[in-house]
């Protein structure tokens, strides 16, 4: 089992690696790096590669460990025992299994994708340390032990919004996507647009790293945010001289909305363009 990127996602030396490091360790690969870099992708084309059944486990502010090895709903019970329903007998028919119980019991190994660990609890990640060196956990209710057939292969992504514990990371092996220099967006870029217009992509490749240059810039434009705008350049016909415009007023790029997400940042390049006028 090798990932070396697929047709539909450019994958860097480094990231290959680390992808193809953390199946022979057999260990967790814990992937950061900014929103929009294609971390949730990376898990949906490794199990492409390698055909392998894809679980998703996308987490909230909410969730807790417990809802990946199972749920067990005592008041649906009740409330049945109360209406005489036969299957109260069986507990077993008020348990709802959760994303790694799945993961375990696969029939074929599968790909676990744990997304935005970063969301939850601070003791999401310690609570399950257990289940992810062991590969088992206990089901209370029916007394079974719960044991992986094959060991998934766990991708586990985070945003970088909080910490993470000591000995959760040490249990994982880690890799940061940095942010694609010139030369891989252009890879991406052919790959989600073949036969795109060069000009036009070189043009759209200098405003889109000028933005992300600017000073103060609040939220910097991402990798499936560029893809954005240039469906649009191209949805809406904009050609490469449009773009090439050096007019002070026009310092905001067409459509920019794709590309600034907030009005901090639009009024920033306002004033960049006021400042840019008066010089002028």
């Amino acid at each position: 089992m090798r990932f070396e990127g697929t047709e539909n996602y450019v994958s860097t030396r480094d990231l290959s690696i680390a992808v193809n490091a953390a199946i022979t360790l057999e260990r967790p690969l814990l992937v950061k790096g900014e929103p929009g870099t294609g971390k949730t992708m990376l898990a949906i084309e490794v199990a492409k590669a390698l055909d392998a059944p894809l679980i998703e486990w996308h987490v909230k502010s909410t969730t807790k460990a417990q809802q990946g090895l199972y749920e067990y709903d005592a008041v649906a019970r009740l409330r049945d025992s109360q209406l005489g329903d036969p299957r109260v007998e069986d507990v077993r028919n008020y348990i709802r299994k959760g994303k790694l119980w799945e993961a375990f019991t696969s029939p074929k190994r599968p790909i676990l994708l744990i997304d935005e660990i970063d969301k939850a609890d601070i003791e999401f990640p310690n609570d399950l340390l257990q289940e992810l060196d062991r590969m088992e956990f206990h089901v209370y209710e029916t007394g079974e032990v719960i044991r992986a057939r094959t060991r998934p292969v766990i991708i586990i992504t985070s945003n970088n919004e909080k910490e993470l514990p000591d000995a959760f990371l040490r249990r994982c092996f880690f890799h940061f996507i940095r942010f694609p220099d010139e030369e891989t967006m252009q890879a991406i870029v052919d790959v989600h647009f073949p036969g795109i217009k060069k000009r036009l992509v070189a043009e759209a490749l200098k405003i889109f790293y000028d933005i992300r240059k600017a000073p103060g810039l609040k939220k910097k434009p991402s990798t499936s945010e560029l893809l954005d705008w240039l469906k649009l350049l191209l949805a809406e016909d904009v050609d490469a001289m449009t773009l090439r415009e050096r007019d002070p007023r026009k310092l905001i790029p067409p459509l920019h909305g794709a590309l600034l997400k907030n009005e901090q940042d639009v009024q920033l390049f306002e004033r960049l363009a006021f400042m840019a006028q008066r010089e002028g």
